[in-house]
């Protein structure tokens, strides 16, 4: 098998150089969640795609680690390729360093080989110092593009047209805001190198990786300077001549992409920095680097007025899309026409794509019937997809790139007559996203104590999911934004009015189907009291949910009420555009229960 002997073929260099492990993880030198083609290094090596998984490989052991959203993806991708899976977010979880430590305990010396550069610091020091800590004296080899000498047709550095975007904040002032940081932190320079942080800061954006509009770059900014390492070939494409041209106006220097590295070797004085790589931190120095949280995180997090309106106004043209595409779903089933997993997405794909401002999908769509669903970040195959059949319950989780916003939306839609299995499943997930969308709470609550009312009507079921409940999601940028989350994993960062969250929570049955219902919300004011200031969620997804598989009798009078309500608003809001067959649709999937 092609995956077994790359494996076998990095174990040759690692007798070669005399190395004792392998890691290799599934991230970029950005630290990216999405790396470019170039980066998807744990697939070319194992043939596993998920989004999170790093890889460990020893003259007699190949492992990968990966959280409960890919177990059952792992287990049929690695099956034959000698990988064996090493499950994390589980309570008997052995994590990377603590597996090596174990594995080479009482050895005196252990080499390690990594890619410096799509390793984070914090991690390579977590390895080294768990094997000092044993006796063993740990050496860490960093090997920047360390798969070239095996990997011979590995993809290049994506450049991709570069252009600018105008949120209602000037790149000008954008960059003050990082200049004042700079001065109150008392430090010389600012390395920004996660690539929201950068489109963000320079209201710039690209199509270097899939899905995310942004552009492969490292930006250096000082208390009267800015370095844009972004340059890779000479720049063809008009509209990226005239963004650079505005860039150099307003101040700012453009330089080649592989200049990061000596200009850290060589700049003088002290440097911030937010989870860079092991590479780069080892050039700079521990007496000149300075590791904080980038400040950039918080700022995007909070939208502004003129996002906040780009929000509302692409989930009401992404609505109108999804209307057409549920309808047309139906009309499908009803007609027995056959169609498959990869139609539906391709369909969906096409309505989105005649939306002014649509730039492409915000990630790949999961369009899955019965048992694929049961992944919850399953990859629906281009040729030989199941079939849709008109019963059971279809999941499609999707979302698009505008121009004014990012959308993400999940539905789960019965195609025809369900099991009661099936409906008490997903009249639990719906009582469980209602419970958080209808939440008002004090000003500055962490997501991981709004968490667990998504859980508590499936807990009082004894079910479960396995994944966070809530992601932040950027404008135009990444569909996966922090600082702030709605998950168990306990992360302090409190809730302010302009951000946006999604609420999704799920129940996934092994080789039966799966339930997800999603949708963004925007969190904002409820007002003040002598007890302090509260805050609510407002929906910006507009879609209704479908309540043929609802046991009603299952929901409270007030989850009855949100749920009527919220198909009110979307019904009211999109009627206006909808033609009138698809607005007679939406009619009847909207009438109150």
């Amino acid at each position: 098998m092609v995956f077994a002997d790359r494996i076998e073929q990095l174990r040759a260099m690692m007798r070669n150089r005399g190395w004792d492990v392998v890691i290799v993880t599934g991230s970029d030198p950005h630290g990216s969640e999405y790396p470019a083609e170039r980066w998807k290094c744990v697939q070319w090596l194992t043939g596993f795609t998920g989004e999170a998984g790093d890889v460990v490989v020893t003259l007699d052991h190949a492992g990968l680690w990966t959280d409960t959203r890919y177990f059952i993806q792992a287990v049929q991708q690695l099956e034959g390729t000698g990988v064996e899976l090493h499950k994390m977010r589980v309570p008997e979880q052995v994590p990377i360093p603590e597996w090596i430590r174990q594995k080479f305990s009482g050895e005196s010396e252990v080499y390690i080989a990594l890619d410096g550069l799509c390793v984070g610091a914090g991690f390579a020091r977590e390895i080294k110092s768990g094997l000092n800590a044993d006796g063993a004296a740990c050496h860490l080899v960093s090997v920047p593009n360390l798969l070239d000498a095996i990997w011979a047709d590995r993809p290049g550095i994506p450049q991709t047209p570069v252009f600018t975007v105008d949120p209602g904040e000037s790149r000008i002032e954008r960059l003050g805001r990082l200049r004042d940081w700079i001065a109150e932190k008392g430090v010389d320079y600012v390395l920004l190198s996660s690539l929201d942080d950068i489109a963000w800061t320079l209201n710039v954006r690209a199509s270097d990786i899939e899905y995310n509009p942004l552009v492969i770059s490292f930006l250096l900014v000082g208390s009267e300077t800015a370095e844009w390492f972004v340059l890779k070939d000479d720049v063809e494409d008009e509209g990226t001549e005239k963004t650079f041209a505005e860039l150099r106006e307003d101040g700012i220097f453009l330089r080649y992409y592989e200049e990061i590295e000596i200009a850290m070797s060589e700049i003088d004085g002290s440097v911030a920095a937010a989870d860079l790589n092991y590479h780069l931190s080892s050039l700079i120095g521990p007496s000149r680097l300075v590791e904080t949280a980038s400040p950039v995180q918080a700022w995007k997090a909070v939208k502004n007025p003129i996002e906040i309106g780009g929000f509302r106004d692409c989930h009401l043209q992404d609505g109108i899309a999804m209307v057409r595409f549920l309808h047309w779903l139906d009309r499908c089933m009803q007609n027995d026409r056959a169609i498959s997993e990869w139609d539906a997405a391709v369909h969906l794909g096409q309505l989105r794509a005649e939306i002014p401002g649509y730039q492409g999908d915000s990630f790949e769509t999961i369009s899955a019937y019965g048992p694929s669903a049961a992944l919850p970040h399953y990859i629906t195959p281009k040729s030989g997809a199941p079939m849709l059949e008109p019963h059971g319950l279809y999941l499609c989780d999707s979302g698009g790139q505008y121009l004014n916003g990012t959308t993400d939306i999940t539905r789960t839609w019965a195609l025809g007559p369900c099991t009661r299995l099936e409906m008490e499943d997903y009249t639990l997930v719906l009582r469980g996203h209602i419970s958080l969308a209808s939440a008002v709470f004090p000003l500055g609550t962490p997501g991981c104590r709004l968490d667990a009312l998504a859980r508590k009507p499936l807990w009082s079921h004894q079910r479960n999911f396995g994944h966070g409940t809530g992601h932040g999601v950027g404008w135009f940028l990444g569909v996966h934004e922090g600082p702030q989350d709605v998950r168990q994993n306990l992360n302090g960062v409190g809730f302010e009015a302009g951000m946006v969250v999604s609420d999704e929570p799920g129940i996934y049955r092994e080789g039966l189907f799966g339930v997800r219902h999603e949708n963004l919300l925007l969190c904002v004011s409820a007002g003040s009291n002598d007890f302090g200031s509260w805050l609510r969620f407002e929906p910006l997804t507009l879609c209704p949910f479908d309540t043929a598989p609802l046991l009603v009798d299952m929901l409270t009078p007030a989850e009855r009420d949100w749920l009527n309500d919220y198909h009110a608003l979307v019904y009211d809001r999109l009627r206006p555009y909808l033609d009138e067959s698809d607005a007679d649709w939406l009619r009847r999937r909207t009438e109150a229960v």
